[in-house]
């Protein structure tokens, strides 16, 4: 489908005056120096609303169509913050259309820290949730898929500080009595030594943090993945099952 390959970038608003500045003078910002690497091939834009926009909090629940991309300082696209630490750095300024609503919301069913998903318009139009939204690798599709038809929704590309490292997990699941990280090795990259020794610490800084690491191949995931989601069932049975997003404090 066409509007699958339209690639496209979940955003959060932070504040909302920045909504202000959507809806009137349409027109968005994100730093240079921090954006994806999709940034200068975006189609369209999304944004995840949080805490402040009431009925539509926790969400993504706009859409728009990008027109324009041009590099700003940010005093020249914000001059009534002139004293802002950030003043004198480059930005993206998107031009945009106006907005539009998506078919229905999209929820985060658990807090998390959410800045930028990189997804596409297909994904947009058909997402439930935020996790279905992700535009990732091929094996982390199939797998995603998968664990959904055996009703397991994980968290996709959850970031997690462990001691002094910030890490991405593919997969977080929490359960009742602990929590598992569920990671889809290309074999391109984990093959080497140097990859493995990487591998190993990290394995070890989060299993030490009460993390149980499930790591599967990309040949284990395209040969069997039903499989793999049996070792990931069993793992979550031992520790008595999938905790309830719905009893989640925000």
């Amino acid at each position: 489908m066409k509007i699958d390959n339209e690639i496209a970038l979940v955003a959060i608003v932070p504040r909302k005056k920045d909504w202000e500045i959507l809806r009137e003078k349409h027109w968005y910002r994100i730093p240079v120096k921090s954006a994806p690497g999709i940034a200068t091939q975006l189609k369209y834009l999304a944004f995840y609303q949080p805490k402040i926009f009431g009925d539509e909090k926790w969400s993504v629940n706009y859409y728009v169509e990008v027109k324009e991309l041009k590099i700003v300082k940010r005093i020249d696209l914000l001059p009534d913050e002139p004293k802002h630490i950030r003043a004198m750095e480059d930005y993206y300024k998107f031009s945009i259309e106006r907005l539009k609503k998506l078919p229905h919301p999209i929820p985060s069913k658990k807090w998390r820290r959410i800045v930028f998903i990189p997804t596409t318009l297909g994904k947009l139009m058909r997402a439930k949730e935020i996790n279905d939204l992700y535009h990732t690798s091929p094996i982390e599709e199939k797998l995603y898929k998968t664990l959904k038809q055996y009703e397991i929704t994980p968290e996709r590309q959850l970031f997690v500080r462990e001691g002094k490292t910030r890490y991405c997990l593919d997969f977080g699941i929490f359960c009742k009595e602990g929590k598992i990280d569920v990671e889809c090795d290309g074999e391109a990259y984990h093959s080497s030594k140097d990859s493995q020794k990487k591998d190993r610490m990290r394995n070890n800084e989060l299993a030490s943090s009460g993390w149980l690491v499930l790591r599967f191949t990309g040949t284990e995931i395209n040969r069997d993945t039903k499989a793999c989601v049996q070792q990931i069932k069993k793992a979550i049975k031992s520790l008595n099952g999938i905790e309830d997003h719905s009893m989640m404090e925000r």
